[in-house]
This record gives C-alpha cells, sequence and structure tokens, in this order.
C-alpha cells in the first residue's frame, strides 16, 4: 500500500492530479490510498497526529495562508525528523531551485501538471524506494527460481505451462498463469499482453504491425490477437511517448 498526500489550493489542480495517480496506480496493480488538502495547516495537522505519507505532491505557493510549501517541506525534513517521505514540489514557476536544494524532493513538476511527467515522477519513486523489484520470480514444486526483468524478451503460456524466453537463449519452463504473471510483476516494466499465448517485452520489440510484433535477434514474429490490436496500440505508443518526456 502507498500513503499518498496532495496539498494545493487550487481545487482543479487536486482533482486533476488526483484523478490522474489514480489511474496510474490502478494501471500498475499497486495499491494506494490518497488524501488530498488544500492547506499547508491542514496537511501538517494531520502529519502532527502520526500519519505516515510516503508522496507527499506539495504546492509552494498557497495564496491566502500563512504556510507555503516549503515551509511545509522544513517541517517534514527539520522538525519530525522525515527523510523517508518523498516530496515532489509542484508550482507556476521554475525559480524554486535553490530554495528546495536541502529538503531534498523526489522531483519537481512545473504547471499545468502533464500525465506523463507524473507517471515518470511515480515510476522514479518505485525505483528508488525499493518497492519494484527488478527480479522475476517463479517456482517449480517447492523451489523458488529468479531471473532479471531485463532478461526476459517475451514469455509463452503452452499447455497450462508459462515459458521464459531469456536473452541468453535459455528457456525457463513453469506451471502457472500469463495472466496473472503478467499483472503481478510485468505490466509495470513496459511488457505488453499482446494474444493469450504471448506477453514481450518493448525493450526487445523492433517492430510493431498491425497484427504482429518483432523481436530483436528473432526471425519470427509474433501475432497480436484481433481483440488485443487496438489496446496493444495504444499501450505501446503511451510507452514511446512517456519514455520520450
Amino acid at each position: 500500500m502507498v500513503f499518498i498526500a496532495i496539498c494545493d489550493d487550487e481545487n482543479k489542480i487536486c482533482a486533476e492530479l488526483e484523478r490522474t495517480l489514480l489511474n496510474i496506480f490502478d494501471n500498475l496493480n499497486v495499491k494506494h490510498e490518497i488524501d488530498v488538502f488544500y492547506t499547508g495547516e491542514e496537511l501538517c495537522k494531520e502529519i502532527e497526529t502520526g500519519k505516515h505519507y510516503d508522496i507527499i505532491f506539495l504546492d509552494i505557493e498557497f495564496a491566502q495562508n500563512k504556510i507555503n510549501g516549503v515551509e511545509v517541506g522544513q517541517l517534514i525534513r527539520d522538525v519530525h525528523q522525515n527523510h523517508l517521505t518523498s516530496i515532489v514540489f509542484i508550482s507556476w514557476k521554475k525559480s524554486y531551485a535553490l530554495q528546495l536544494f536541502e529538503i531534498q524532493p523526489l522531483h519537481f513538476l512545473v504547471k499545468p501538471l502533464k500525465d506523463e511527467k507524473i507517471e515518470n515522477v511515480v515510476r522514479k519513486y518505485f525505483k528508488i524506494s525499493g518497492l519494484w523489484s527488478e527480479v522475476f520470480t517463479y517456482k517449480i514444486g517447492h523451489d523458488i527460481f529468479k531471473v532479471q526483468i531485463k532478461d526476459i524478451i517475451y514469455l509463452e503460456n503452452y499447455e497450462r505451462k508459462v515459458i521464459l524466453h531469456l536473452t541468453n537463449g535459455r528457456k525457463e519452463e513453469f506451471y502457472g498463469s500469463l495472466k496473472a504473471v503478467y499483472e503481478e510483476q510485468l505490466k509495470r516494466f513496459d511488457f505488453l499482453f499482446i494474444h493469450a499465448s504471448y506477453v514481450v517485452n518493448y525493450d526487445y520489440v523492433t517492430a510493431l504491425t498491425f497484427n504482429q510484433v518483432l523481436l530483436f535477434n528473432s526471425r519470427d514474429a509474433l501475432p497480436i490477437s484481433k481483440h488485443k490490436k487496438n489496446e496493444v496500440r495504444e499501450r505501446y505508443y503511451e510507452i514511446v511517448k512517456r519514455r520520450r518526456v
């Protein structure tokens, strides 16, 4: 479970940011809880009750409040000695870099907020926090095995088994559900579920045609199922767009 706070005196910004975060966490299949505050004082009071947040999206300037976002950040770091919470400052201005240095924020976002940049921040948080393992795990009998996510080219479903196709040419087989494996371990790492029988690693896709995926160092093309064509193309171009940000 990831606990998130949004603190901004603009209702529209809060609503849009909350909606974007809900979509991101739902798509990544990560449990989450979001609290929204409209003043720095409200957030500080909640923190003083002992409430912990993993990520705080914090506006810097509040129009009619005594405490600003920088002061809230200093309270979190200096008074509460909390250096674990990731703070993401948001503002219409770009001129706060030096003031924020000592607070060590995770990131700084300039309004208007863009979905791709928000998702990049969330993914950055997961990597830094260690909540996302870069290792894929599977069981054979009572034994647990691990492979690096980056070494998986694609996965295949065959006769109730999942077959891993790895970069060194090895194949590993285990009983399991390809859909469950995708949802629980691979979707967040930009894998594409192109067919009931195939999940591919975006990093090894060299071409995406209307009904096939071509993979690096592979002569064979993998089929995209008819009912997944639109979904696969949308996800593919979403990944391309996000990685360019």
